[in-house]
């Protein structure tokens, strides 16, 4: 699919359900990493294998300088802060948004994202900025620190490798710690799978906390658990 937002052109390779156009679809939108593709994001992921009646959006980032590799932004990214680069890939959202709404029969109770890295960084951005929009949000390997400020309570699931070499562990915890507050978890959690452990929440707003013991990846092996995540998601 293609959009023009501004004077670019930008695409993302989308799964569109059958009965997309006559029943009420969930809405996942999945964002590769610093110098990742759609195409490489769909490959890895096949979330439509996992929640067939859901409309899957993988949208293809633009040369970005990367914060910790890349700086002179030869590979594709996404923004990292509001008003960041004219907030180029907040506007691709909601043009992407606003074509699904009006061409398919969205469950707008039922719009997530996810993304790993970069784009699990812009996922905590989509947070920040259009919390209203989603029901709940999986990020993976990624921190946002000026997002953190502005994060109202949601659920999410935070996705981390313990031996991260790019996204220390330390940064992360620090991450997770803070939203465990802001959605007023419970200090305990419950088994919710291998590698996750749910946080039932006080205003509920659950956090569910993937961690794996590898380094800088989003694991296949979590994919099964963020959609039974958003599955039981409903916006409120």
């Amino acid at each position: 699919m293609q959009w023009t937002v501004g004077d670019t052109q930008r695409e993302a390779m989308a799964y569109i359900p059958a009965t997309a156009k006559t029943k009420a679809s969930p809405l996942i939108f999945v964002f590769h990493g610093h110098g990742g593709t759609m195409e490489n994001a769909y490959q890895s992921h096949r979330f439509e294998k996992l929640w067939p009646e859901a409309i899957i959006v993988y949208p293809q980032g633009l040369n970005t300088p990367g914060q910790l590799t890349d700086p002179q932004g030869k590979l594709p990214g996404w923004q990292k802060e509001n008003g960041d680069m004219n907030n180029r890939d907040l506007n691709f959202f909601d043009q992407m948004l606003k074509t699904f709404q009006a061409d398919y029969k969205i469950d707008d109770k039922r719009i997530y994202a996810t993304g790993h890295s970069n784009g699990g960084g812009f996922t905590y951005l989509l947070w920040a900025t259009r919390a209203d929009v989603f029901a709940a949000f999986a990020p993976s390997s990624a921190v946002s620190r000026k997002a953190a400020g502005q994060l109202k309570p949601k659920p999410a699931m935070h996705i981390m490798g313990e031996q991260d070499p790019l996204v220390k562990p330390e940064w992360q915890k620090l991450m997770y710690n803070m939203i465990l507050k802001l959605n007023s978890c419970d200090p305990q959690g419950k088994p919710y799978g291998e590698y996750a452990t749910y946080y039932p929440s006080k205003s509920g707003n659950p956090v569910v906390l993937y961690i794996h013991p590898g380094g800088h990846v989003y694991p296949t092996e979590a994919d099964e658990v963020v959609v039974k995540f958003f599955k039981a998601i409903e916006k409120r």
